[in-house]
């Protein structure tokens, strides 16, 4: 019987680590990014509508999409990737990269 338990008790915490835990972590980052939206942001729906922001309001955002600048009202829930930080992000890590090399090359010319 206390076996038992045990191994119940064994595979819940399994399930929260594997399951639950990184959900939270990933609806954290998700309501992050939302919170930190900004006006000229390039961001994608949960529709996979792609527009920019012109407008943000405190639960909605106005987005310009397609040739004609057809606008868009949308609620911030529904906003599931933003892709002018994705781009900024990834700049930012070429740019360290690329420094750590011009270090590298440095500590091995002084050497």
């Amino acid at each position: 019987m206390g076996g038992m338990l045990i191994s119940f008790g064994i595979i819940i915490l399994f399930m929260y680590f594997v399951m639950i835990r990184p959900q939270k972590k990933k609806e954290k980052e998700t309501k992050s990014m939302q919170d930190n939206i900004q006006i000229g942001d390039e961001i994608v729906t949960i529709g996979g509508i792609v527009g920019m922001v012109v407008r943000k309001g405190d639960d909605n955002v106005v987005i310009e999409t397609g040739g004609e600048r057809n606008k868009l009202r949308i609620k911030l829930w529904a906003i599931s990737e933003n892709t002018t930080s994705h781009e900024r992000t990834a700049a930012e890590k070429e740019a360290s990269k690329a420094e750590k090399k011009s270090k590298k090359k440095d500590d091995i010319t002084n050497e």
